[in-house]
């Protein structure tokens, strides 16, 4: 019984708080005008959740991490024929990929390379896998909940060059730099400020029990920037802590004193069983240590996305996408390693070793 409540603790905290930095992206990106497909707790695969404004919100099978689908994120060079196959599927709402490629007068593959970008877009869905041949739909389109146009239905525009430049503008890599990067900035921004109202809240609002040398117990609160001076000097420490793993002679130490998800079910249920103030106060620690490790400079982290926007914008041109994808690999790669060790350490430390 105690595994489960421990597991049930580490779902609350994590959930919430990949909520917290998925918002942040997301709230960042429609506050820019960027379509974003899919909001979801979890990892990719089988979900639950439902649609909202051109959003589905869910929850996948694995609820570990979570993601925001922005569209036009991917990178890579823009098919010519975007534009042309947007109108066509948009004039027949329904249309399959050999008949589309015969009608635009291009090649399969073309087509196909377009329609895939369009899904990227957001513009028009996916085969699905009832689908005896390669079929793509346009988008379900909503007022309230009112439905304006149903999923494959025709939608003909008067001026489809028009529609496409509109379509074009709702994509991320439509965005100047300094808007890109704001949306990247947003998620770890997000677990930060949610740390520094916490801190707030509890030390100046809430009051925190002291015990004095003679055992009496005094209940205090300090001014509010007394509270975010002490939210700040746990940052820099949490920084100075993480930079450790970076330093040969610490990076050792470090790891020996860090916890993983197991690790992290465990405190949680201790912190449960103190009591909400407790639950709530530890879920802001590991905020800071989620939006910190999400600013490392490594794909397909945030801050590794950021350093490569910034060299693009150096170099003048985009990375070639097959070597952001071979970073991003090395850096899963990585990450899963550490995943493993961290996990092995805590099963040593917490349940072998009580």
């Amino acid at each position: 019984m105690g595994a489960i409540t421990a597991i049930l603790c580490c779902l609350v905290v994590l959930g919430f708080l990949v909520v917290i930095h998925e918002g942040g992206h997301f709230l960042a990106a429609r506050a820019f005008g960027v379509r974003v497909s899919e909001f979801m707790v979890g990892l990719p695969g089988p979900r639950v959740g439902f649609k909202w404004r051109g959003t589905t919100f869910g929850v996948t099978a694995i609820p570990l991490g979570g993601y925001a689908r922005l569209c036009g994120m991917e990178g890579g060079p823009e098919s010519p024929y975007l534009e042309q196959v947007l109108d066509c599927a948009y004039r027949h709402g329904t249309v399959v990929l050999e008949d589309l490629a015969w009608e635009c007068g291009i090649g399969v593959d073309d087509a196909c390379r377009a329609l895939e970008q369009l899904v990227e877009w957001g513009c028009i869905t996916a085969p699905k896998k009832t689908d005896p041949y390669n079929t793509y739909r346009t988008v379900e389109v909503r007022e309230g909940r009112t439905v304006i146009s149903a999923e494959g239905e025709p939608r003909p525009q008067e001026d489809p060059h028009a529609f496409f430049e509109s379509e074009k503008r709702q994509q991320y890599r439509s965005l100047p730099f300094w808007k890109r990067c704001v949306i990247l900035l947003a998620g770890p921004l997000s677990n930060l400020l949610f740390f520094m109202i916490i801190m707030v809240v509890v030390y100046s609002v809430i009051g925190i029990d002291v015990q004095g040398a003679d055992g009496s117990v005094q209940h205090l609160r300090v001014d509010p920037l007394r509270s975010l001076y002490a939210g700040v000097c746990y940052l820099i420490a949490t920084v100075q802590a993480i930079a450790g793993l970076f330093n040969p002679a610490t990076a050792a130490q470090t790891l020996s004193d860090s916890a993983g998800v197991v690790g992290i079910a465990v405190i949680s249920k201790s912190a449960f069983e103190q009591g909400m103030l407790t639950f709530v106060m530890f879920s802001a620690l590991i905020s800071v240590s989620l939006g910190l490790m999400n600013l490392l400079p490594i794909p397909p982290l945030d801050g590794g996305k950021l350093v490569i926007e910034v060299i693009q914008k150096i170099i003048g041109r985009d990375i070639p996408v097959s070597v952001v994808n071979a970073i991003s690999l090395f850096g899963m790669a990585l990450f899963m390693l550490l995943f493993i060790f961290m996990i092995n350490q805590d099963v040593q430390r917490f349940v072998l070793g009580g």
